[in-house]
C-alpha cells in the first residue's frame, strides 16, 4: 500500500476494535482476516495462560486434555490458535473441530482434538446432539479416566456452555463422573484433581489489571502509531499537533492515566468484576477514538479536520470516552467494561472543594492555581470557550435558561472525569481524590490494605480498629465505640436479630493467647480472619465493597441505608463466627451439669462503650 495510507488504515484498523456491530462468535477470525486485508500486525501480546497451557503439549509431559473456560473474550480461540501453531506450525484456524497426529516421548502417536468453541460446535439450544459429535465427546469422558489414553483434547467453552453442554449428553459412567469433575473444579477454583488426566484453565479468574498493562503496552509499543507521525505535517491534518486521537494516544502513555486507570481495573478485580481482553481492547480503542459526533460514535482520520475547525475537539476527550461517555446510553450500558467502570460513578460523585474548583476556581485566589493547572492548562480537555461561556451562564442565569444550565452540568461530569486522571498524587489527600468516586475509601484500601498485605506487612491498627468497630454496630445492632474488641452477641429469638443483646464471647483485636482479629491475604484478595484457637478460625474476603460498606458503618452509616447484600454478609459471617465458637466450646467443654445458667447482657454506656450485666438463672 502507498507509504501516505499506512497510517490511516492503522487508524481504521484500531477501529474494528472499538464499539462497533459484529458478530461476537467470530470476532477473534474478524481481527484476523482485517489485519491481513490492511498488512497490519493485529493487537497481540503474550497471555498470561499461555505458558502453561502450551506446555501441556510438550512431547516430554504426560498426555492430558485441556479445558479452556471463562467469559466471552477471554482469550480461549487465541490460546487454541497458539498451540495449533506449536503443533502443526499452521497459524490459521478457521475450523471449529480439528484434530491432528502428536507425538509424546515414549508413548505411541496420540491423537489431538480441538474444539476451540464448543459454543460453535454444539447443538443449538434445544436441538439434539450429532451422534458423531456426541459420541466424541463421550470418548473424551473415557479418556480422562484412562492410565494410558490414546486421544487427548483440547476445548474452549464458556462456563456456561461447558456445563450446560454436559447437561445434555445422555449419561454414562465418565460423563455423570465428568460433569461432577466440571462443576468442583470451577466452585472450588482448581486446575486439576488427582485421578482425572486434565488441566483446568478458567481464564475469567486472571488479573485484569495485569490483562490491561499487556494491553496498553502492545497498543502504544504499535508500528502503526510510527506511520501516522510520519504522515501529519499539518496543523488541521490528522495526528498533527491539534489532533485529538494523537492526543489520547499520547494521553494513554502517561505515567499517571495508567496508574490511574490500572487502580480502576484492580478495584473491578476485588470487586469480583472480572474484564476480559476484549473488552479491554475495546475500552483502548474507545478512548483512543471516541467522539460523540463521528459515526458509532468513533473517529477514522478524515473525520480529524472538521473537528478541529468545529471546535468540537472537547468531545473525544480520552477521559470521558474511558467511561464510554461519547456513546448513547443504550450502547455504553450493554457494553460490560463500561457497565464496570461506571459503577464507580466517577463523574457524577463529587465534593464541595472539587466542585468550587472547576465552578469558582479562575476567580477565587485560594482555588486559582488548582484550576489553572487542571483546566485551563489543558488546551484540549480543559476549560475551552464553550466551557468558560456555559460555566457565566450557569453563574448568572441558571434559573432563566435551563437547557443552558444542563449543558454546563454536562461538561461537569466529563471534566469531573477528567480530574479524576490529573489530579498529582501529592494532590490526592488535598483534594479527596477518591470522594470523586462512590468508594471514598478505595485509595486507602489499595495503598495502605492491598500493597501492605503483599508486602507481607500488617495493616496499621486504626484501620482494622475501623473495621471491627464497623462489625460490632452490625453484629449487635447499636451505634457500639468500641474498637479493641469483636463482640458476638445473639438475642433471645435468634442470632440474626437486628439488636442482639446476649453477649456470647468477645474477642480481641491484638492478640490474647491464640485469639486475635487480623487482616490477611486469602486467595490475593484481602480477608478479615478471626482466630479463636490455634485449630480454630474464621475468614470472610474483605472485597472493596465490604471493606466500603464496613468504613461507612463504623462513621456513623445505617447498616442496611448502605448495601442490604453487604449487611446480610456480614449477619451471614456472624453466624460463622458463633458457629466456631460453639466448636471451641465443644472442645473445651466439662462433663458437669451446672446448676446456675449465667446471661450476659449489653448496654452501651454514654459514649458508646458496652457494659455487661450478669443474670443468673437456677435450674
Amino acid at each position: 500500500m502507498p507509504m501516505e495510507q499506512q497510517g490511516v488504515n492503522w487508524i481504521r484498523f484500531l477501529r474494528k476494535y472499538g464499539p462497533i456491530p459484529r458478530n461476537d462468535n467470530m470476532y477473534d477470525e474478524a481481527i484476523h482476516r482485517s489485519a491481513l486485508r490492511a498488512k497490519l500486525r493485529p493487537l497481540i501480546f503474550e497471555h498470561p495462560a499461555q505458558n502453561e497451557v502450551l506446555a501441556c503439549f510438550e512431547p516430554g509431559s504426560r498426555p492430558t486434555s485441556v479445558i479452556l473456560t471463562g467469559a466471552a473474550g477471554d482469550g480461549k480461540t487465541h490460546l487454541c490458535r497458539q498451540v495449533w501453531h506449536k503443533i502443526t506450525d499452521i497459524n490459521a484456524l478457521d475450523e471449529p473441530y480439528v484434530s491432528t497426529e502428536i507425538q509424546y516421548a515414549g508413548t505411541d502417536t496420540i491423537t489431538l482434538h480441538v474444539i476451540k468453541d464448543l459454543s460453535e460446535w454444539a447443538p443449538q439450544p434445544g436441538a439434539r446432539w450429532e451422534h458423531e459429535k456426541e459420541e466424541l465427546l463421550h470418548r473424551f469422558c473415557d479418556s480422562l479416566y484412562e492410565t494410558e489414553p490414546k486421544e487427548i483434547f483440547l476445548i474452549a467453552a464458556n462456563d456456561g456452555q461447558l456445563i450446560d453442554s454436559w447437561r445434555f449428553l445422555s449419561d454414562t459412567d465418565s460423563v455423570v463422573r465428568t460433569r461432577r469433575l466440571f462443576e468442583n473444579l470451577l466452585v472450588e477454583n482448581l486446575s486439576s484433581q488427582e485421578g482425572a488426566a486434565l488441566k483446568f484453565f478458567n481464564l475469567s479468574r486472571g488479573d485484569s489489571a495485569d490483562l490491561l498493562e499487556r494491553a496498553l503496552d502492545a497498543l502504544i509499543s504499535h508500528e502503526g502509531w510510527q506511520k501516522c507521525y510520519q504522515e501529519s505535517p499539518g496543523e488541521f491534518d490528522a495526528f498533527g499537533p491539534r489532533c485529538p486521537i494523537r492526543r489520547n494516544y499520547e494521553l494513554l502513555q502517561t505515567p499517571l492515566v495508567r496508574k490511574r486507570l490500572r487502580e480502576l481495573f484492580q478495584l473491578c478485580d476485588f470487586n469480583e468484576l472480572h474484564i476480559p481482553i476484549r473488552q479491554i481492547l475495546l475500552l483502548l480503542s474507545n478512548a483512543i477514538l471516541g467522539h460523540s459526533r463521528a459515526k458509532d460514535r468513533l473517529m477514522v482520520s478524515k473525520d480529524v479536520p472538521n473537528i478541529i475547525r468545529g471546535r468540537t475537539v472537547a468531545k473525544a476527550s480520552l477521559y470521558n470516552n474511558i467511561f464510554g461517555g461519547n456513546l448513547s446510553e443504550t450502547r455504553r450500558d450493554g457494553i460490560t467494561v463500561f457497565d464496570y467502570l461506571n459503577r464507580f460513578r466517577i463523574g457524577y460523585e463529587t465534593s464541595n472543594r472539587i466542585d468550587n474548583i472547576l465552578i469558582f476556581g479562575e476567580a477565587d485566589e485560594d482555588l486559582r492555581s488548582y484550576f489553572e493547572q487542571l483546566l485551563a492548562g489543558d488546551e484540549f480537555y480543559g476549560a475551552d470557550e464553550s466551557y468558560y461561556a456555559a460555566q457565566r451562564n450557569y453563574v448568572e442565569g441558571a434559573d432563566e435558561n435551563e437547557s443552558s444550565s444542563q449543558e454546563f452540568l454536562d461538561m461537569l461530569v466529563s471534566q469531573r472525569r477528567g480530574l479524576f486522571f490529573k489530579i498529582l498524587p501529592d494532590q490526592e489527600e488535598d483534594l479527596h481524590l477518591w470522594e470523586l468516586t462512590v468508594f471514598k475509601y478505595a485509595g486507602e484500601y489499595l495503598d495502605r490494605v492491598v500493597n501492605v498485605l503483599r508486602q507481607d506487612a500488617s495493616v496499621e491498627h486504626p484501620i482494622l480498629a475501623r473495621i471491627v468497630r464497623g462489625l460490632n454496630r452490625i453484629f449487635i445492632g447499636m451505634l457500639v465505640a468500641n474498637d479493641r474488641e469483636l463482640f458476638l452477641a445473639t438475642s433471645l429469638s435468634f442470632s440474626n436479630a437486628r439488636v442482639s443483646r446476649m453477649l456470647e464471647d468477645s474477642i480481641p483485636v491484638r492478640r490474647r493467647g491464640h485469639e486475635r482479629v487480623e487482616l490477611i491475604l486469602k486467595g490475593g484478595v484481602p480477608a478479615l480472619n478471626v482466630v479463636l484457637t490455634d485449630s480454630i478460625s474464621c475468614s470472610m474476603e474483605l472485597h472493596l465493597v465490604r471493606y466500603e460498606f464496613l468504613s461507612r458503618v463504623a462513621e456513623g452509616a445505617l447498616p442496611n441505608s448502605f448495601s442490604r447484600e453487604c449487611y446480610e454478609d456480614m449477619l451471614a459471617f456472624k453466624s460463622q463466627l458463633l458457629a466456631r465458637l460453639a466448636d471451641r466450646q465443644r472442645l473445651y467443654e466439662v462433663d458437669k451439669e451446672q446448676s446456675v445458667l449465667t446471661f450476659r447482657l449489653l448496654n452501651l454506656d454514654d459514649m458508646g462503650n458496652p457494659t455487661e450485666e450478669l443474670v443468673e438463672v437456677t435450674r
